[in-house]
C-alpha cells in the first residue's frame, strides 16, 4: 500500500488510492468469507454429506486467492516480509523496467514508418487551420506569441545588443568601402536621369521659399556697400538681387536645358567618375563615413533607438488592442484560413512535418526513449514502486478476487468429479 501521505497526492492519485483500498478491502473480505465457509462445511459435513461439495468449494477459494494473493503482492513488495526469492519484483528490477520500458517504446513507436504512417493518415495543416481561424484560437496564439516576444526582449542584455548591432554595422557598413559601389550607383542614376526628379523638387522648394521669404534678402547685399551709397540704392540693389534670384529659379523650372541643370548634370557624373576611380575623393569619402560612425552622438543615438524600439514593441505586445497585435491576430487567421482552402499548401505542410518528424524520430529516438530509462533509474525504489501500484493496483485485485470465484469452482469441479468416477469416495 502506499505509504505517501494522503495530502501529498494529487487529486488524481487520492482518487487511485481510494479505488485501491476499496478493491483491496473486496478481495481480502472474499477470502475471509471463503475461510469461514470452509469452516463451517468442514465441521459440519459429517451430518450433512452435500456440505462436502461446499467444503471442497470453499477450499479452492481459499488456495485461488491465497494463490494470487501471493502473486499480486511479490509484484510490489515480499509478502509477510519473507525473504522469498523472485519477490518484490518492481523495486528490485526497476532499472531493468526502465530500460525494457525505454526499448519497448523506442522498437514499437519511435519507429520511423510507425510515425510515417500515422502522420500520413493524419490531415495536419488542415485540422491545424481549421483551429487557427477560430477567433478565441488566434487571439490565444497571438497572446502566447506575444508573451514569449516580450520574454525575450525583456531577457536580452541592452548592452549585448548595442554590441551585436555595432558589430554587424561595422561588418556590413563600415568595412565595406563605399566609393565605387556608391559612384556605379549614381552612375546609373546620371544615364537613366532619374536624378531629374530630384533637382525639380529642389527647384520648387527654392521657389517656394523665395516667394515666402522676401524679407530673407533685406540687406543681403547692400549692407556690404558703401556709406555713401543713398539707401534708395541700397533698396533696388535688394530687390535686383530677389528678383534676378527668382527668376533664375524660374528659369531652371521651365528648362529642362538650362544651363544649371547640365552643370548639375556634369558634376554628377564626374562624382560618379571620382567615386569609382579617384582615390583622392575614395578618401574623403572614406574619412568621413569613419568620423560619423565612430563619432559617441552616433552610438548614443543607437543606444536610443534600440531602446525606444524595444520599449515600443514590448509596449505594443504586451496591449491587446495595439495595431501590432491586431495585424498579428489577422495574420494568424489567415494563415488558419489558407491552411484549411489551399490544397497545394495542405500537401507542403503535411510533407513537411512528416519529413521533419520522421528525421527527428530517425535521428534522437534512442536519446527520447532514454528519458524513459533516466527517468525511472532516478526514481527511488519504493516511490516506484507506490506509483505502479496507484496506477494498476486496483486492477490487480481483480485478479485476486477472480482467483477466488475461479478456485471456488474448480475445487468444486474437481471433488463432483472425484466422487463421479472414483467408487467408494
Amino acid at each position: 500500500m502506499p505509504r505517501t501521505p494522503m495530502a501529498l497526492l494529487s487529486p488524481a492519485d487520492q482518487e487511485r488510492l481510494r479505488a485501491l483500498r476499496m478493491m483491496k478491502a473486496i478481495a481480502m473480505g472474499a477470502l475471509v468469507f471463503m475461510a469461514i465457509v470452509f469452516v463451517i462445511a468442514f465441521w459440519l459435513q459429517g451430518r450433512s454429506p452435500w456440505l462436502g461439495y461446499v467444503r471442497a468449494a470453499a477450499e479452492g477459494g481459499m488456495v485461488g486467492a491465497l494463490a494470487d494473493w501471493f502473486a499480486v503482492t511479490a509484484l510490489f513488495r515480499r509478502p509477510l516480509g519473507l525473504p522469498i526469492p523472485h519477490t518484490a519484483i518492481i523495486p528490485n528490477r526497476k532499472d531493468e523496467i526502465g530500460r525494457t520500458l525505454g526499448e519497448f517504446v523506442e522498437t514499437n513507436f519511435l519507429e520511423a514508418s510507425v510515425v510515417r504512417t500515422k502522420l500520413d493518415s493524419t490531415a495536419i495543416a488542415r485540422r491545424a487551420g481549421a483551429w487557427l481561424r477560430e477567433r478565441p484560437h488566434a487571439e490565444r496564439v497571438t497572446a502566447e506569441g506575444s508573451a514569449i516576444a516580450v520574454g525575450v526582449l525583456n531577457a536580452l542584455s541592452d548592452d549585448d545588443v548595442r554590441d551585436l548591432i555595432a558589430d554587424l554595422a561595422r561588418e556590413h557598413l563600415v568595412e565595406p568601402e563605399w566609393g565605387p559601389p556608391a559612384g556605379a550607383w549614381l552612375e546609373k542614376i546620371v544615364a537613366s536621369d532619374a536624378h531629374r526628379s530630384a533637382v525639380d523638387l529642389a527647384a520648387d522648394s527654392i521657389s517656394t521659399w523665395l516667394v515666402a521669404n522676401a524679407d530673407a534678402f533685406s540687406g543681403l547685399v547692400s549692407r556690404r556697400l558703401p556709406g555713401w551709397v543713398p539707401k534708395l540704392a541700397h533698396r533696388f540693389v535688394d530687390d535686383t538681387v530677389y528678383h534676378e534670384a527668382i527668376k533664375f529659379v524660374d528659369a531652371v523650372r521651365a528648362d529642362g536645358q538650362h544651363p544649371a541643370r547640365i552643370a548639375i548634370d556634369g558634376y554628377l557624373a564626374r562624382l560618379a567618375d571620382n567615386l569609382q576611380h579617384d582615390t583622392v575623393t575614395r578618401g574623403k569619402l572614406e574619412n568621413a563615413k569613419a568620423s560619423l560612425f565612430d563619432s559617441p552622438r552616433v552610438g548614443s543615438l543607437a543606444a536610443e533607438a534600440w531602446n525606444t524600439a524595444k520599449n515600443g514593441l514590448i509596449e505594443a505586445l504586451q496591449d491587446p488592442t495595439s495595431s501590432l497585435r491586431g495585424r498579428a491576430l489577422q495574420a494568424v487567421e489567415e494563415v488558419g484560413e489558407r491552411l484549411v482552402t489551399d490544397a497545394a499548401l495542405q500537401r507542403r505542410v503535411d510533407t513537411w512535418v512528416s519529413e521533419a518528424a520522421v528525421f527527428l524520430v530517425d535521428r534522437y529516438r534512442h536519446d527520447i526513449a532514454s528519458i524513459i530509462t533516466e527517468t525511472v533509474e532516478r526514481w527511488d525504489p519504493a516511490e516506484t514502486t507506490e506509483k505502479i501500484e496507484l496506477m494498476v493496483g486496483r486492477d490487480l485485485q481483480y485478479i485476486r478476487l477472480n482467483g477466488t470465484i475461479v478456485g471456488a469452482l474448480a475445487g468444486l469441479a474437481i471433488f463432483a468429479i472425484a466422487h463421479a468416477v472414483i467408487p467408494g469416495v
